[in-house]
């Protein structure tokens, strides 16, 4: 198995282009085609983890966090950054990151949020704009089925918990074959009327040209006719942050006791009680304090995330309870993530979670 074929496993769940604009998610050290021997899964990429990768034989290590987040002028190991490139490169060690990618589609961080608190009615918090298409073929009739299935298989046809979805017409579609063509029905250089059908799928941009392929691969024309239109529409199974809603109310202090428990948290950062019960929770792995104001307009009772700053706690305003758990902690179970995915997909394969804690804060 070479690193293309590991990392496309990723993708299907998180394409990169699901990736914020700011972010540097994807393979940042190594070939694509190089073997892969073990897989490595960890949060942060440091010096100590590429040590352990060299120590376990594993040449692929599979972080959350980007190893190389800005650009670097020069490598020479003044920093932890450059430290663990220059020990990848020299021991042949691939490094890939899945980041925001991974943070804004339906299984990925928040949903390992929602299910470690047992959250149910979940919806997105801050769903992805312009992420949504209208796809339509025309296909024979007899030929539809097996058209539609082609792009379902492919990301199309998902609204909401709905998948399969699409609307077809029927009509008559009229060509005629060129000289050197090679029609599937009707002759060349006469007028041909087939019955048709008329598909309309709705498809992920990021998975667009998956959809096409597929589509034009199952379709039995030469010359396959579709449209793609763009929609307003926002995605409600892509975007940053999740709202759930607990199995039953808990005071805030018992929720924030279960998230403190959940999480292995040192301490909770919180703003002041608002002496109720808590039912609907908003949350965001990482650094979510940027979503403050759609959780007070989703009417969460409480906001849970990471790298809430002093001023912004001010942004609850009585209106909600903001609850700082840490960056690494509302993330570590990213590499949950990435192992039940290739452990699934990949047999008799070492895939690895590293035994090295990389979060850079401590309690006393």
């Amino acid at each position: 198995m070479i690193v293309r074929e590991v990392t496309s496993i990723l993708e299907q769940l998180a394409p990169l282009a699901y990736q914020e604009s700011y972010d540097n998610a994807g393979l940042q050290v190594g070939s694509p085609a190089a073997e892969v021997e073990g897989i490595l899964l960890c949060i942060d990429v440091t010096p100590e983890v590429v040590d352990e990768a060299i120590a376990r034989r594993a040449n692929l290590i599979i972080s959350h966090h980007p190893l190389i987040f800005s650009g670097l002028k020069r490598i020479t190991g003044s920093t932890y950054v450059e430290k663990a490139l220059i020990k990848a490169i020299e021991n042949r060690i691939s490094i890939y990151s899945a980041h925001t990618n991974i943070d804004s589609v339906w299984n990925g961080v928040s949903m390992k949020i929602a299910n470690l608190l047992e959250l149910s009615n979940l919806e997105i918090l801050d769903k992805a704009e312009n992420q949504l298409v209208k796809l339509v073929t025309f296909a024979p009739q007899k030929n539809a089925q097996e058209v539609r299935l082609a792009m379902f298989g492919s990301g199309a046809g998902q609204i909401g918990e709905y998948d399969q979805c699409s609307y077809n017409t029927e009509g008559t579609g009229t060509f005629r074959a060129g000289e050197g063509t090679n029609p599937h029905v009707g002759l060349v250089g006469e007028a041909h009327f087939e019955p048709e059908t008329r598909i309309e799928v709705i498809v992920p941009k990021p998975v667009l040209s998956n959809v096409i392929a597929a589509m034009q691969q199952a379709h039995p024309y030469e010359e396959v006719a579709f449209d793609v239109y763009p929609l307003l529409n926002k995605n409600p199974r892509a975007g940053i942050g999740m709202l759930g809603t607990l199995p039953t109310p808990l005071l805030e202090e018992e929720f924030l006791l279960k998230v403190k428990s959940t999480f292995s948290v040192g301490s909770v950062r919180h703003t002041n009680f608002l002496n109720k019960p808590v039912s609907r929770i908003a949350f965001c792995g990482g650094s979510g304090a940027g979503l403050i104001s759609k959780a007070i307009a989703a009417k969460a009772d409480v906001y849970l995330t990471g790298d809430i700053k002093y001023h912004q706690f001010f942004d609850a305003d009585g209106k909600i309870l903001l609850a700082d758990i840490g960056h690494f902690e509302s993330e570590q179970y990213t590499v949950d993530i990435f192992y039940d995915l290739l452990t699934k997909k990949i047999a008799n394969f070492a895939v690895l979670k590293s035994n090295v804690s990389t979060n850079p804060v401590n309690y006393l």
